[in-house]
């Protein structure tokens, strides 16, 4: 499948009825077991790919250059549309954000975030001005290289619960250009409702949050169009990978071999089709 057909086939996704769910993949053998099993779009996710090569979340390790690397896999990996976290741009200016995501489409990437969030603990989310003409730069590079651009409000990640600024700040990146809009950490069913009442682009939820127990149903009741995970599959994953060290380092058992996927189905996983 071309680029340009994964394209159109993303925007194909969030123009049909209903929502979607756009799982993330933190590599490429994970993109190909969602791939596998009947996921049509994948988006990378910043946490699980930190978490697995042994750096925390946004760590100032994890450059633009490794993010765009692992997009780059993960997109290689299937045919299905791929959309990256590309976190706040990886800069502060409206020109890195832009150059972000031309650098992103040039991976094989068709969808990208830009986050508010400066990655200063000081001052975490931008001004809404800054914030919006970034999301200006980043939808103008967006629209020129067949990107998808989700604009991210990240006051509920970052101890800002402010649902009515953060409502605003979706107007504004609406206003902005982006063809998707996301606040991660809405806390209630009320909350994500009233945020989709409040724009009229495709709204992105995050799902897998301890408590936040939505079911698809749920959100597509609410308006949402299309819900991701984040880190949560990764951090399933490695919850698995760490009940099974802490029996055999505790225990001395190997029953955690009963649960493990055969090699066999492993096998066909990886047979899986890349693009």
């Amino acid at each position: 499948m071309t680029r340009d057909q994964r394209y159109k086939a993303f925007q194909a996704l969030h123009a049909r009825p209903g929502a979607f769910v756009i799982p993330n993949p933190w590599n490429a053998g994970s993109a190909k077991i969602l791939a596998a099993i009947g996921f049509e779009a994948l988006a990378t996710t910043s946490a699980g790919y930190a978490f697995s090569i042994g750096y925390q979340d946004s760590a100032p390790e994890v450059t633009r250059e490794h993010a765009l690397e692992n997009a780059r896999e993960i997109a290689g990996a299937t045919t299905l549309p791929v959309s990256a976290d590309l976190q706040n741009g990886f800069g502060h200016s409206p020109d890195l954000c832009s150059e972000t995501i031309r650098l992103a489409a040039a991976t094989g990437l068709v969808g990208a975030s830009i986050e508010d969030a400066t990655g200063d603990t000081s001052n975490p989310i931008y001004e809404l001005q800054a914030a919006k003409d970034r999301i200006v730069a980043a939808s103008e590079a967006a629209h020129r290289h067949q990107i998808v651009l989700t604009a991210r409000a990240e006051n509920f990640l970052h101890g800002r619960p402010d649902l009515d600024d953060t409502i605003r700040r979706l107007q504004s990146f609406e206003e902005a250009g982006a063809d998707v809009l996301y606040a991660p950490g809405l806390p209630t069913l009320d909350a994500i409702r009233t945020v989709c009442a409040s724009l009229s682009k495709p709204v992105n939820v995050l799902a897998g949050l301890k408590g936040a127990t939505f079911s698809v149903e749920d959100l597509a009741a609410a308006g949402v169009k299309r819900i991701s995970v984040g880190g949560a599959f990764a951090r399933a994953a490695f919850g698995g990978f760490l009940r099974a060290a802490r029996e055999v380092k505790d225990h001395g058992t190997f029953n955690f071999a009963t649960e493990a996927v055969p090699s066999s189905e492993m096998a066909n996983y990886m047979a899986h089709p890349k693009r």
